[in-house]
């Protein structure tokens, strides 16, 4: 395979690509589905809610924070995190956009 043409593409475009990319596993979209049923910051409770190791938490969050999902903020030896409600807006009024402009014309 070769190098991908994104720069071909609109900007929201690839914006979406990547974020169904990084939504594409079932432990980030339990993640998110946890951190924002929270009325506060999550800390250390999702190694345990989720039921995977703490560095494979840690890589999923990372890739949520990527696309600006998630934000995180340093509390003594713990990363907290919290939803994005700026971003999570924007990625929703895409997609409204998105699904709203496709027609349905096939057979």
């Amino acid at each position: 395979m070769g190098i991908t043409k994104s720069q071909i593409f609109t900007e929201q475009q690839n914006d979406l690509a990547q974020f169904f990319k990084v939504l594409g596993h079932p432990a980030r979209i339990a993640i998110l589905q946890y951190i924002s049923n929270q009325n506060a910051c999550i800390c250390n409770d999702l190694v345990e809610e989720i039921g995977l190791a703490q560095a494979t938490i840690s890589q999923h969050l990372k890739e949520l924070k990527s696309i600006g999902l998630l934000n995180g903020e340093v509390e003594g030896k713990s990363m907290c995190y919290c939803i994005n409600v700026d971003r999570w807006n924007e990625l929703q009024n895409q997609l409204n956009t998105f699904f709203n402009t496709t027609k349905s014309n096939c057979c």
